[in-house]
């Protein structure tokens, strides 16, 4: 049996992952971020001083991608680790200036990138893409809203 991989709906998502992450990173490019980390500046700039545990669990990432993530961004200034105030085991993470400063700028790279995602659709074609992504990730168990 062979695989068509044009037909393959994972092999094309994960594709376009790439694509777009290569796209935000073009267009971010010495801005001071890398777009692995853009994820994690997304939950922080919503409400920092969260836990490595609170990360992991919003953004299903694997716990040793996470803690190289969060190390990388410490080293770049752009995340500070704080004890947690009832659990020693734990480390609060929060935003330096410098990662809060970044926003404006990864937030222009990403509505640019989205708009290169879509150039060519009309506004119902986008939101019936993004809707039909958003089930697809339901059939497969994960919540599309996180």
């Amino acid at each position: 049996m062979d695989f068509d991989r044009t037909a393959s709906a994972a092999y094309l998502a994960n594709l376009l992952a790439k694509a777009a992450s290569r796209a935000l990173q073009a267009r971010a490019d010495g801005a001071g971020f890398a777009p692995g980390q853009f994820p994690v500046l997304l939950e922080l700039w919503n409400g920092d001083g969260l836990t490595q545990r609170e990360l992991l669990d919003r953004l299903d990432i694997e716990q040793a991608t996470m803690a190289n993530t969060l190390a990388r961004m410490q080293r770049d200034g752009l995340i500070s680790r704080r004890r947690h105030p009832s659990d020693r085991r734990a480390q609060l993470i929060f935003l330096t200036p410098r990662g809060k400063a970044l926003r404006e700028t990864a937030m222009t790279a990403a509505s640019q990138t989205e708009d290169a995602l879509f150039q060519g659709f009309r506004r119902f074609e986008r939101e019936l893409l993004l809707e039909y992504m958003r089930m697809l990730l339901a059939n497969l168990g994960r919540d599309p809203r996180v």
